[in-house]
């Protein structure tokens, strides 16, 4: 407890602020999140580049959910879904390129933007296995893959949630909502 007299600084305990630090230096930002453990923004061609590659692969995907089939309201195709999907992904990446130069809280390019890259070169994989043996394993597979070496989760978690997913998926696309996509039960 602090008494009237003391300065508020004096009272923060030492293992809070790094030594050789004014208690005031290291305050966090209105956000709450301190800025000395922010990695450097990624500047505007970045975010151009980005917003530019997020067009395309949209674009792409629109462009191959429409070769599907979309369908009609009443009786939805197989394209129905990544075309909604891919056309939210085309308008957010033009709202993007449109403000490249005013977006500041992209982070250049690290360690977490490989294992963005990683998570989706596993994609490939996942959608060629699954035509071959159904969507259960791959599904349980990758979700594994993703939370134990990409997002660092405990094995016990990660099995946990992986199983609790591929279940979740199955009784969703399957069951309720009669999706044909290949399962093996």
């Amino acid at each position: 407890m602090t008494t009237p007299t003391e300065d508020p600084a004096d009272t923060v305990p030492k293992d809070t602020v790094p030594e050789g630090t004014a208690p005031s230096a290291a305050a966090a930002s209105s956000d709450g999140v301190d800025e000395t453990d922010r990695p450097p923004a990624a500047g505007p061609l970045t975010n151009l580049v980005i917003a530019g590659s997020v067009v395309v692969l949209g674009g792409l995907a629109f462009a191959e959910s429409l070769r599907l089939g979309v369908g009609r309201a009443s009786a939805p195709g197989p394209g129905t879904w990544p075309a909604l999907v891919s056309g939210v992904l085309l308008i957010l990446g033009i709202v993007l390129a449109v403000r490249f130069r005013q977006v500041d809280d992209a982070e250049r390019f690290g360690r977490t933007g490989l294992l963005v890259l990683a998570a989706v070169a596993t994609m490939p994989v996942f959608v060629a296995v699954v035509g071959t043996i159904g969507f259960e394993i791959p599904t349980t597979v990758l979700a594994f893959v993703w939370l134990r070496f990409l997002g660092r989760e405990g094995w016990r978690t990660s099995i946990a949630i992986s199983l609790g997913a591929t279940v979740a998926f199955y009784a969703l696309f399957v069951a309720a909502l009669d999706v044909s996509i290949p399962h093996l039960f």
